[in-house]
Protein backbone atom coordinates (compact mmCIF):
# COMPACT_ATOMS: atom_id res chain seq x y z
CA UNK A 1 0.00 0.00 0.00
CA UNK A 2 1.79 3.34 -1.15
CA UNK A 3 2.15 6.14 1.69
CA UNK A 4 -1.68 7.76 0.66
CA UNK A 5 -3.29 4.73 0.95
CA UNK A 6 -1.79 4.03 4.02
CA UNK A 7 -2.79 7.35 5.48
CA UNK A 8 -6.28 6.90 4.05
CA UNK A 9 -6.41 3.61 5.59
CA UNK A 10 -5.08 5.69 9.40
CA UNK A 11 -8.40 8.09 8.88
CA UNK A 12 -10.72 5.51 8.25
CA UNK A 13 -11.89 5.68 11.90
CA UNK A 14 -11.44 9.67 12.48
CA UNK A 15 -14.56 11.77 12.46
CA UNK A 16 -16.28 12.06 9.70
CA UNK A 17 -19.96 12.16 8.81
CA UNK A 18 -21.11 8.66 7.09
CA UNK A 19 -22.89 10.55 4.94
CA UNK A 20 -21.74 14.63 3.51
CA UNK A 21 -22.08 16.59 0.58
CA UNK A 22 -19.40 17.62 -1.80
CA UNK A 23 -19.60 20.25 -4.18
CA UNK A 24 -18.55 20.15 -7.89
CA UNK A 25 -18.01 22.67 -9.54
CA UNK A 26 -17.58 22.91 -13.48
CA UNK A 27 -15.96 25.53 -15.69
CA UNK A 28 -19.63 27.21 -16.81
CA UNK A 29 -19.91 27.97 -13.27
CA UNK A 30 -22.37 25.46 -12.11
CA UNK A 31 -22.09 24.06 -8.70
CA UNK A 32 -24.01 20.77 -7.98
CA UNK A 33 -23.61 19.71 -4.57
CA UNK A 34 -23.52 15.41 -4.02
CA UNK A 35 -23.97 13.28 -1.36
CA UNK A 36 -21.62 10.95 -0.89
CA UNK A 37 -19.65 8.87 1.68
CA UNK A 38 -15.50 8.19 2.35
CA UNK A 39 -16.33 4.81 0.44
CA UNK A 40 -17.65 6.22 -2.40
CA UNK A 41 -15.54 5.89 -5.84
CA UNK A 42 -14.29 8.32 -7.65
CA UNK A 43 -16.60 6.96 -10.98
CA UNK A 44 -20.27 6.45 -8.50
CA UNK A 45 -19.45 10.29 -7.92
CA UNK A 46 -19.17 11.09 -11.78
CA UNK A 47 -22.39 8.87 -12.50
CA UNK A 48 -24.09 11.06 -9.70
CA UNK A 49 -23.16 14.14 -11.11
CA UNK A 50 -24.23 12.44 -14.66
CA UNK A 51 -27.63 12.23 -12.67
CA UNK A 52 -27.92 16.15 -11.44
CA UNK A 53 -26.49 16.62 -15.52
CA UNK A 54 -26.59 14.75 -18.43
CA UNK A 55 -24.70 16.29 -20.57
CA UNK A 56 -21.48 15.68 -18.02
CA UNK A 57 -20.69 12.15 -19.00
CA UNK A 58 -18.74 10.08 -16.73
CA UNK A 59 -16.63 8.61 -19.32
CA UNK A 60 -15.76 12.20 -21.00
CA UNK A 61 -14.53 14.22 -17.76
CA UNK A 62 -12.21 14.31 -14.96
CA UNK A 63 -12.73 15.23 -11.58
CA UNK A 64 -9.77 17.34 -9.81
CA UNK A 65 -9.28 17.66 -5.58
CA UNK A 66 -6.41 19.30 -4.40
CA UNK A 67 -4.47 19.52 -7.58
CA UNK A 68 -4.44 15.73 -8.31
CA UNK A 69 -6.65 14.18 -10.77
CA UNK A 70 -8.73 11.49 -9.09
CA UNK A 71 -8.55 7.87 -10.93
CA UNK A 72 -11.94 6.14 -11.03
CA UNK A 73 -11.33 2.90 -8.88
CA UNK A 74 -10.15 4.73 -5.96
CA UNK A 75 -12.25 6.16 -2.96
CA UNK A 76 -13.04 9.64 -1.97
CA UNK A 77 -10.90 8.38 1.44
CA UNK A 78 -8.06 7.16 -0.52
CA UNK A 79 -7.63 11.32 -1.67
CA UNK A 80 -9.10 12.23 2.05
CA UNK A 81 -11.62 14.48 1.12
CA UNK A 82 -13.22 16.25 3.34
CA UNK A 83 -16.98 17.40 4.01
CA UNK A 84 -18.31 20.58 1.73
CA UNK A 85 -15.00 20.16 -0.71
CA UNK A 86 -14.68 21.85 -3.59
CA UNK A 87 -14.03 19.43 -6.63
CA UNK A 88 -13.50 20.69 -10.22
CA UNK A 89 -15.14 19.11 -13.32
CA UNK A 90 -12.90 19.14 -16.27
CA UNK A 91 -14.64 17.87 -20.16
CA UNK A 92 -12.16 16.30 -22.65
CA UNK A 93 -12.53 18.33 -25.39
CA UNK A 94 -12.56 17.34 -29.47
CA UNK A 95 -11.46 20.01 -32.01
CA UNK A 96 -11.29 19.91 -35.58
CA UNK A 97 -11.66 16.61 -37.28
CA UNK A 98 -9.39 14.21 -35.56
CA UNK A 99 -10.99 13.99 -32.69
CA UNK A 100 -8.06 15.92 -30.37
CA UNK A 101 -8.17 15.00 -26.68
CA UNK A 102 -7.34 17.68 -24.06
CA UNK A 103 -3.66 17.56 -23.83
CA UNK A 104 -2.62 15.44 -20.71
CA UNK A 105 -1.76 18.98 -18.71
CA UNK A 106 -5.23 19.73 -18.20
CA UNK A 107 -5.49 16.65 -15.62
CA UNK A 108 -2.71 18.31 -13.45
CA UNK A 109 -4.82 19.84 -10.96
CA UNK A 110 -6.83 22.73 -12.32
CA UNK A 111 -9.17 25.55 -10.56
CA UNK A 112 -10.77 28.26 -13.17
CA UNK A 113 -12.47 31.46 -11.72
CA UNK A 114 -13.02 34.67 -12.46
CA UNK A 115 -13.49 35.13 -16.94
CA UNK A 116 -12.43 31.64 -18.41
CA UNK A 117 -15.30 30.31 -18.12
CA UNK A 118 -15.51 26.20 -20.07
CA UNK A 119 -16.89 27.64 -23.41
CA UNK A 120 -14.75 30.58 -23.93
CA UNK A 121 -11.69 27.90 -22.81
CA UNK A 122 -13.31 24.85 -24.46
CA UNK A 123 -13.27 27.43 -28.14
CA UNK A 124 -10.19 29.38 -27.32
CA UNK A 125 -8.67 25.43 -27.66
CA UNK A 126 -10.69 24.41 -30.27
CA UNK A 127 -10.14 26.73 -32.65
CA UNK A 128 -6.30 26.66 -31.38
CA UNK A 129 -6.21 23.32 -32.77
CA UNK A 130 -8.51 24.23 -36.29
CA UNK A 131 -5.69 26.69 -37.18
CA UNK A 132 -2.94 24.42 -36.80
CA UNK A 133 -4.45 21.31 -38.54
CA UNK A 134 -2.75 19.49 -40.88
CA UNK A 135 0.04 22.64 -41.08
CA UNK A 136 2.40 23.20 -38.42
CA UNK A 137 4.48 26.23 -39.25
CA UNK A 138 6.95 25.33 -37.05
CA UNK A 139 6.94 21.67 -38.38
CA UNK A 140 8.01 23.57 -42.18
CA UNK A 141 10.45 25.15 -40.37
CA UNK A 142 12.31 22.98 -38.24
CA UNK A 143 11.67 24.42 -34.91
CA UNK A 144 10.69 22.25 -31.73
CA UNK A 145 9.19 23.12 -28.81
CA UNK A 146 11.04 21.71 -25.55
CA UNK A 147 8.58 19.37 -23.82
CA UNK A 148 8.56 20.19 -19.87
CA UNK A 149 6.08 18.86 -17.75
CA UNK A 150 3.13 20.92 -18.02
CA UNK A 151 0.76 22.23 -14.98
CA UNK A 152 -2.76 24.07 -14.88
CA UNK A 153 -2.65 27.38 -12.65
CA UNK A 154 -5.38 28.90 -10.88
CA UNK A 155 -6.96 31.45 -12.89
CA UNK A 156 -8.44 34.60 -10.76
CA UNK A 157 -9.15 38.16 -11.38
CA UNK A 158 -7.17 40.94 -9.72
CA UNK A 159 -8.09 42.99 -7.23
CA UNK A 160 -9.90 45.48 -9.20
CA UNK A 161 -11.58 42.37 -11.08
CA UNK A 162 -9.77 43.86 -14.01
CA UNK A 163 -6.97 41.75 -15.16
CA UNK A 164 -6.50 38.00 -14.95
CA UNK A 165 -4.13 36.77 -12.45
CA UNK A 166 -2.20 33.24 -13.01
CA UNK A 167 -1.15 31.52 -9.96
CA UNK A 168 0.99 28.14 -10.24
CA UNK A 169 1.37 25.93 -6.99
CA UNK A 170 4.71 23.61 -7.81
CA UNK A 171 4.99 20.65 -5.36
CA UNK A 172 8.78 20.29 -5.43
CA UNK A 173 11.76 20.62 -7.25
CA UNK A 174 11.85 20.36 -11.25
CA UNK A 175 11.06 22.46 -14.41
CA UNK A 176 7.26 23.05 -15.10
CA UNK A 177 5.77 24.94 -17.50
CA UNK A 178 2.35 26.44 -17.33
CA UNK A 179 -0.31 25.56 -20.15
CA UNK A 180 -1.73 28.58 -20.51
CA UNK A 181 1.05 31.02 -20.90
CA UNK A 182 3.98 28.91 -22.01
CA UNK A 183 5.86 30.50 -19.10
CA UNK A 184 8.18 27.69 -17.68
CA UNK A 185 9.98 27.47 -14.36
CA UNK A 186 13.09 25.73 -12.85
CA UNK A 187 12.38 25.22 -8.97
CA UNK A 188 14.44 24.01 -6.43
CA UNK A 189 11.73 23.44 -3.98
CA UNK A 190 7.88 23.59 -3.32
CA UNK A 191 7.10 27.23 -4.89
CA UNK A 192 3.67 29.54 -5.64
CA UNK A 193 4.49 31.64 -8.78
CA UNK A 194 1.96 34.45 -9.57
CA UNK A 195 1.92 36.22 -12.90
CA UNK A 196 0.35 37.97 -15.90
CA UNK A 197 0.51 39.55 -18.67
CA UNK A 198 1.45 43.62 -19.19
CA UNK A 199 2.08 45.62 -22.25
CA UNK A 200 4.70 46.64 -23.99
CA UNK A 201 3.49 50.13 -24.92
CA UNK A 202 2.88 51.19 -21.13
CA UNK A 203 6.10 50.34 -20.18
CA UNK A 204 8.97 50.08 -23.30
CA UNK A 205 9.87 53.87 -23.77
CA UNK A 206 9.87 55.27 -27.37
CA UNK A 207 13.50 55.74 -27.43
CA UNK A 208 13.51 51.90 -26.78
CA UNK A 209 10.54 51.02 -29.22
CA UNK A 210 12.98 52.75 -31.45
CA UNK A 211 16.28 50.27 -30.71
CA UNK A 212 13.72 46.65 -29.94
CA UNK A 213 11.26 45.11 -30.91
CA UNK A 214 8.99 42.66 -28.45
CA UNK A 215 9.78 39.03 -28.61
CA UNK A 216 7.11 38.13 -26.87
CA UNK A 217 4.59 38.22 -24.40
CA UNK A 218 5.50 40.56 -21.53
CA UNK A 219 5.03 39.50 -18.11
CA UNK A 220 4.69 40.49 -14.35
CA UNK A 221 6.24 37.49 -12.62
CA UNK A 222 6.13 36.92 -8.58
CA UNK A 223 7.76 34.44 -6.39
CA UNK A 224 9.53 33.76 -3.54
CA UNK A 225 13.41 34.61 -3.30
CA UNK A 226 15.73 31.68 -4.14
CA UNK A 227 13.54 29.50 -5.24
CA UNK A 228 12.64 30.00 -8.86
CA UNK A 229 16.24 28.83 -10.15
CA UNK A 230 15.65 29.90 -14.10
CA UNK A 231 12.59 31.15 -16.02
CA UNK A 232 11.71 30.27 -19.96
CA UNK A 233 10.09 33.38 -21.50
CA UNK A 234 8.52 32.57 -24.62
CA UNK A 235 8.48 33.61 -27.72
CA UNK A 236 7.96 33.82 -31.37
CA UNK A 237 11.40 34.24 -33.27
CA UNK A 238 11.28 31.20 -35.90
CA UNK A 239 15.35 30.26 -35.12
CA UNK A 240 15.20 28.32 -38.06
CA UNK A 241 18.05 29.38 -40.59
CA UNK A 242 20.60 32.11 -39.62
CA UNK A 243 18.90 33.88 -37.40
CA UNK A 244 21.06 35.75 -34.78
CA UNK A 245 20.38 34.91 -31.41
CA UNK A 246 23.05 37.20 -29.74
CA UNK A 247 19.99 40.34 -30.98
CA UNK A 248 17.61 38.69 -28.33
CA UNK A 249 18.09 39.86 -24.54
CA UNK A 250 15.41 39.94 -21.68
CA UNK A 251 13.68 43.11 -20.74
CA UNK A 252 13.72 43.71 -16.58
CA UNK A 253 11.67 46.71 -15.51
CA UNK A 254 11.65 47.92 -12.15
CA UNK A 255 10.66 50.98 -10.49
CA UNK A 256 9.95 52.83 -13.98
CA UNK A 257 13.40 51.50 -15.29
CA UNK A 258 14.16 49.30 -18.09
CA UNK A 259 17.48 47.06 -17.24
CA UNK A 260 18.46 44.14 -20.22
CA UNK A 261 19.95 40.70 -19.33
CA UNK A 262 21.69 38.16 -21.54
CA UNK A 263 19.41 34.97 -21.83
CA UNK A 264 21.36 32.17 -20.79
CA UNK A 265 20.33 30.27 -23.67
CA UNK A 266 18.11 30.79 -26.67
CA UNK A 267 15.88 27.80 -28.05
CA UNK A 268 13.10 27.60 -29.93
CA UNK A 269 10.00 29.25 -28.79
CA UNK A 270 11.64 30.11 -25.32
CA UNK A 271 14.70 31.95 -24.12
CA UNK A 272 15.98 30.79 -20.74
CA UNK A 273 17.07 33.51 -18.02
CA UNK A 274 19.02 32.12 -14.68
CA UNK A 275 18.67 33.31 -11.28
CA UNK A 276 15.92 36.06 -12.33
CA UNK A 277 14.83 38.65 -10.28
CA UNK A 278 11.13 38.82 -10.77
CA UNK A 279 9.41 42.10 -11.48
CA UNK A 280 8.73 42.99 -14.79
CA UNK A 281 10.03 40.34 -17.89
CA UNK A 282 10.02 39.74 -21.22
CA UNK A 283 11.47 39.05 -24.55
CA UNK A 284 13.08 41.95 -26.75
CA UNK A 285 14.83 41.66 -30.23
CA UNK A 286 17.38 44.29 -31.11
CA UNK A 287 16.53 46.32 -33.80
CA UNK A 288 19.52 46.44 -37.11
CA UNK A 289 18.83 48.23 -39.81
CA UNK A 290 20.00 45.34 -41.97
CA UNK A 291 18.13 42.63 -40.08
CA UNK A 292 14.91 44.10 -39.33
CA UNK A 293 13.26 42.48 -41.93
CA UNK A 294 15.00 39.30 -42.07
CA UNK A 295 13.79 38.14 -38.76
CA UNK A 296 11.04 35.37 -39.35
CA UNK A 297 8.08 34.94 -37.11
CA UNK A 298 5.80 32.03 -36.43
CA UNK A 299 2.06 33.61 -37.25
CA UNK A 300 -1.38 32.75 -37.71
CA UNK A 301 -4.24 33.87 -39.48
CA UNK A 302 -7.22 34.23 -37.67
CA UNK A 303 -10.93 34.57 -39.57
CA UNK A 304 -14.07 35.91 -38.33
CA UNK A 305 -17.54 36.24 -40.19
CA UNK A 306 -19.54 38.72 -37.89
CA UNK A 307 -23.05 37.13 -38.75
CA UNK A 308 -25.06 40.45 -38.25
CA UNK A 309 -23.29 43.15 -40.07
CA UNK A 310 -24.61 43.48 -43.89
CA UNK A 311 -24.06 40.76 -46.98
CA UNK A 312 -21.41 39.38 -45.89
CA UNK A 313 -18.07 40.80 -43.41
CA UNK A 314 -15.31 39.30 -42.49
CA UNK A 315 -12.45 40.10 -39.90
CA UNK A 316 -8.98 38.71 -40.93
CA UNK A 317 -6.49 38.98 -38.08
CA UNK A 318 -2.73 38.54 -38.45
CA UNK A 319 -0.92 37.36 -35.17
CA UNK A 320 2.26 35.99 -33.63
CA UNK A 321 2.34 32.05 -33.11
CA UNK A 322 3.29 31.79 -29.58
CA UNK A 323 2.22 29.30 -26.50
CA UNK A 324 0.16 32.21 -25.15
CA UNK A 325 -1.63 32.42 -28.54
CA UNK A 326 -4.49 30.46 -27.12
CA UNK A 327 -4.91 33.23 -24.45
CA UNK A 328 -4.18 35.75 -27.25
CA UNK A 329 -7.35 33.88 -29.25
CA UNK A 330 -9.45 33.67 -26.42
CA UNK A 331 -9.07 37.65 -25.92
CA UNK A 332 -9.92 37.94 -29.68
CA UNK A 333 -12.72 35.20 -29.88
CA UNK A 334 -14.36 37.62 -26.53
CA UNK A 335 -14.26 40.51 -28.97
CA UNK A 336 -15.90 38.95 -31.91
CA UNK A 337 -18.43 37.56 -29.79
CA UNK A 338 -20.16 40.46 -28.36
CA UNK A 339 -19.95 41.35 -32.43
CA UNK A 340 -22.11 37.84 -33.49
CA UNK A 341 -19.56 36.38 -35.22
CA UNK A 342 -18.79 32.81 -35.95
CA UNK A 343 -14.85 31.65 -36.24
CA UNK A 344 -13.89 30.38 -39.83
CA UNK A 345 -10.95 28.18 -39.56
CA UNK A 346 -8.25 28.36 -42.11
CA UNK A 347 -4.74 26.85 -43.03
CA UNK A 348 -1.78 28.90 -41.24
CA UNK A 349 0.93 31.05 -43.57
CA UNK A 350 2.16 29.15 -45.93
CA UNK A 351 5.77 30.75 -45.93
CA UNK A 352 7.23 33.03 -43.16
CA UNK A 353 6.32 36.06 -42.29
CA UNK A 354 8.82 39.30 -40.81
CA UNK A 355 8.29 41.72 -38.18
CA UNK A 356 8.17 45.27 -39.84
CA UNK A 357 7.01 44.24 -43.20
CA UNK A 358 3.66 44.97 -44.94
CA UNK A 359 1.50 42.69 -46.15
CA UNK A 360 -0.93 43.15 -48.75
CA UNK A 361 -4.07 40.93 -48.87
CA UNK A 362 -6.72 39.95 -52.29
CA UNK A 363 -8.87 38.37 -53.46
CA UNK A 364 -9.94 36.73 -56.71
CA UNK A 365 -12.77 38.04 -56.83
CA UNK A 366 -14.64 41.59 -56.13
CA UNK A 367 -14.33 42.35 -52.70
CA UNK A 368 -14.07 45.70 -50.72
CA UNK A 369 -11.34 45.85 -48.38
CA UNK A 370 -10.84 48.00 -45.35
CA UNK A 371 -9.54 50.28 -43.83
CA UNK A 372 -7.58 49.55 -47.07
CA UNK A 373 -5.45 46.14 -48.13
CA UNK A 374 -1.86 46.70 -47.16
CA UNK A 375 -1.26 45.30 -43.06
CA UNK A 376 1.58 45.90 -41.18
CA UNK A 377 2.31 43.00 -39.09
CA UNK A 378 3.70 43.98 -35.36
CA UNK A 379 3.14 42.60 -32.30
CA UNK A 380 -0.18 43.78 -29.54
CA UNK A 381 0.25 42.12 -26.38
CA UNK A 382 -2.88 39.72 -25.33
CA UNK A 383 -4.25 42.46 -23.20
CA UNK A 384 -4.60 45.09 -26.08
CA UNK A 385 -6.91 45.50 -28.92
CA UNK A 386 -5.43 43.18 -32.05
CA UNK A 387 -5.71 44.88 -35.35
CA UNK A 388 -7.68 43.53 -37.99
CA UNK A 389 -8.55 44.17 -41.91
CA UNK A 390 -12.26 44.21 -42.56
CA UNK A 391 -13.27 42.33 -45.95
CA UNK A 392 -16.36 43.18 -47.53
CA UNK A 393 -18.31 41.10 -49.83
CA UNK A 394 -22.00 41.67 -51.43
CA UNK A 395 -22.72 38.43 -52.94
CA UNK A 396 -20.98 35.29 -51.89
CA UNK A 397 -22.55 33.05 -54.39
CA UNK A 398 -19.61 31.28 -55.21
CA UNK A 399 -16.05 30.48 -53.98
CA UNK A 400 -13.61 33.62 -53.20
CA UNK A 401 -10.16 32.86 -52.67
CA UNK A 402 -8.15 35.49 -50.63
CA UNK A 403 -4.31 35.33 -50.91
CA UNK A 404 -1.88 37.64 -48.52
CA UNK A 405 1.75 38.49 -50.40
CA UNK A 406 5.00 40.38 -49.08
CA UNK A 407 4.83 43.81 -50.48
CA UNK A 408 9.08 43.87 -50.80
CA UNK A 409 9.01 41.30 -53.30
CA UNK A 410 5.03 40.19 -53.94
CA UNK A 411 6.01 36.04 -52.22
CA UNK A 412 2.66 34.66 -52.06
CA UNK A 413 2.84 33.83 -47.71
CA UNK A 414 -0.61 32.80 -47.35
CA UNK A 415 -3.74 31.40 -49.73
CA UNK A 416 -7.53 30.44 -48.48
CA UNK A 417 -10.71 29.49 -50.19
CA UNK A 418 -13.74 31.01 -48.98
CA UNK A 419 -16.79 28.48 -49.70
CA UNK A 420 -20.51 29.71 -49.49
CA UNK A 421 -20.74 26.85 -46.60
CA UNK A 422 -17.78 28.50 -44.58
CA UNK A 423 -20.37 31.83 -43.97
CA UNK A 424 -23.58 29.80 -43.94
CA UNK A 425 -25.84 31.84 -41.49
CA UNK A 426 -27.44 29.69 -38.62
CA UNK A 427 -30.99 29.69 -38.90
CA UNK A 428 -31.33 31.59 -35.26
CA UNK A 429 -28.73 34.11 -36.27
CA UNK A 430 -31.07 35.09 -39.22
CA UNK A 431 -33.87 35.93 -38.04
CA UNK A 432 -35.17 39.55 -37.90
CA UNK A 433 -36.07 40.30 -34.47
CA UNK A 434 -34.03 42.25 -32.70
CA UNK A 435 -32.81 41.25 -29.10
CA UNK A 436 -35.47 43.46 -27.19
CA UNK A 437 -38.45 42.28 -29.63
CA UNK A 438 -37.51 38.68 -29.02
CA UNK A 439 -37.68 39.37 -25.22
CA UNK A 440 -40.79 41.12 -25.53
CA UNK A 441 -42.70 38.44 -27.33
CA UNK A 442 -40.82 35.25 -25.48
CA UNK A 443 -40.95 36.88 -21.62
CA UNK A 444 -43.15 33.94 -20.57
CA UNK A 445 -41.53 30.56 -22.16
CA UNK A 446 -38.08 32.66 -21.07
CA UNK A 447 -39.27 32.65 -17.46
CA UNK A 448 -39.54 28.65 -17.29
CA UNK A 449 -37.35 27.70 -19.64
CA UNK A 450 -34.01 30.00 -19.27
CA UNK A 451 -31.02 27.65 -17.70
CA UNK A 452 -27.56 28.53 -16.89
CA UNK A 453 -27.92 31.76 -14.98
CA UNK A 454 -24.88 31.91 -13.32
CA UNK A 455 -23.04 31.60 -16.69
CA UNK A 456 -25.05 34.25 -17.94
CA UNK A 457 -25.04 36.88 -15.22
CA UNK A 458 -21.39 36.25 -15.31
CA UNK A 459 -20.99 37.22 -19.23
CA UNK A 460 -23.71 40.46 -18.50
CA UNK A 461 -21.69 41.45 -15.70
CA UNK A 462 -18.32 41.41 -18.29
CA UNK A 463 -20.55 43.30 -20.33
CA UNK A 464 -21.52 46.04 -17.94
CA UNK A 465 -24.91 45.27 -18.20
CA UNK A 466 -25.29 44.89 -14.94
CA UNK A 467 -23.39 44.99 -11.29
CA UNK A 468 -22.24 42.44 -8.48
CA UNK A 469 -25.50 44.26 -5.91
CA UNK A 470 -27.94 43.51 -9.24
CA UNK A 471 -26.46 40.16 -9.99
CA UNK A 472 -26.57 38.99 -5.94
CA UNK A 473 -30.12 40.43 -6.40
CA UNK A 474 -31.15 37.98 -8.92
CA UNK A 475 -29.50 35.47 -6.83
CA UNK A 476 -31.97 36.24 -3.96
CA UNK A 477 -35.27 35.72 -5.74
CA UNK A 478 -35.50 32.26 -4.60
CA UNK A 479 -36.54 29.68 -6.95
CA UNK A 480 -35.03 29.71 -10.81
CA UNK A 481 -38.43 30.55 -12.74
CA UNK A 482 -38.06 33.85 -10.20
CA UNK A 483 -34.80 34.85 -10.70
CA UNK A 484 -35.37 34.63 -14.33
CA UNK A 485 -38.49 37.02 -14.61
CA UNK A 486 -36.80 39.46 -12.48
CA UNK A 487 -32.98 39.15 -14.48
CA UNK A 488 -35.28 39.79 -17.60
CA UNK A 489 -37.38 42.93 -15.46
CA UNK A 490 -34.02 44.37 -14.53
CA UNK A 491 -32.94 44.12 -18.42
CA UNK A 492 -35.60 45.41 -19.77
CA UNK A 493 -35.46 48.45 -17.48
CA UNK A 494 -32.02 49.13 -19.09
CA UNK A 495 -33.21 49.36 -22.24
CA UNK A 496 -32.72 48.02 -25.63
CA UNK A 497 -28.74 47.08 -25.73
CA UNK A 498 -28.90 45.37 -22.75
CA UNK A 499 -31.41 43.41 -24.04
CA UNK A 500 -29.88 42.57 -26.79
CA UNK A 501 -26.45 41.94 -24.69
CA UNK A 502 -28.90 38.93 -23.04
CA UNK A 503 -30.21 38.12 -26.18
CA UNK A 504 -26.43 37.36 -27.94
CA UNK A 505 -25.74 36.01 -24.07
CA UNK A 506 -28.51 33.42 -24.78
CA UNK A 507 -27.37 32.78 -28.60
CA UNK A 508 -23.94 31.45 -27.75
CA UNK A 509 -25.37 30.15 -24.60
CA UNK A 510 -28.43 28.09 -25.32
CA UNK A 511 -28.99 28.03 -28.68
CA UNK A 512 -31.40 25.65 -29.06
CA UNK A 513 -33.65 27.26 -26.77
CA UNK A 514 -33.57 30.01 -28.95
CA UNK A 515 -33.97 28.33 -32.44
CA UNK A 516 -37.16 26.78 -30.16
CA UNK A 517 -38.69 29.61 -29.59
CA UNK A 518 -37.79 31.49 -32.79
CA UNK A 519 -39.97 29.06 -34.23
CA UNK A 520 -42.86 30.08 -32.52
CA UNK A 521 -45.15 32.02 -35.03
CA UNK A 522 -47.73 33.26 -32.16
Amino acid sequence: MDERGAMAEQERGADSPSEFNVFIKTLSGKTFGIPVSLDTSVRELKDKLNAQDPSLLPEAGRLIYASTQLEDDQTLRYYRVKPESSLYHLRRLRGGGAGLEVPEFFSQGAVYQGSMTEEALESAEERYHKVKLGSLPWKKCGCTREVLPEVMPEITLDALEVCTVYRAQLWGPGVFQCCITGLGFEVNSAATITYGYATWNSHLSEAGQEMWVPAGPLFHIEAQPGVVEAVHLPHFICLAGDVDTSLCSIAHFKSGQMALEKPARVISFSAVLEKPNFSLLGVLWRKLRSTLNSIPVHSLVLIFHQLRAADTTLHLYLIPDDKSDAYCLQAIEEQENSWNSKFIPKPPPCNQLFFGCTYRVASTNSVEIMPEAHFPFCYKSPKEQQLFLEIYIKDMAEEVGLLMTDTRDDTVVWRASLRPGDIAVPASASKALSGAAFMKKHKTKLCSRMMQLSTILLHLRDANVINSDEEEEVYSQGMRQRKNQFLLELVEKKGLEAQEQLYQVLLRKDPCLISDLEKCTS
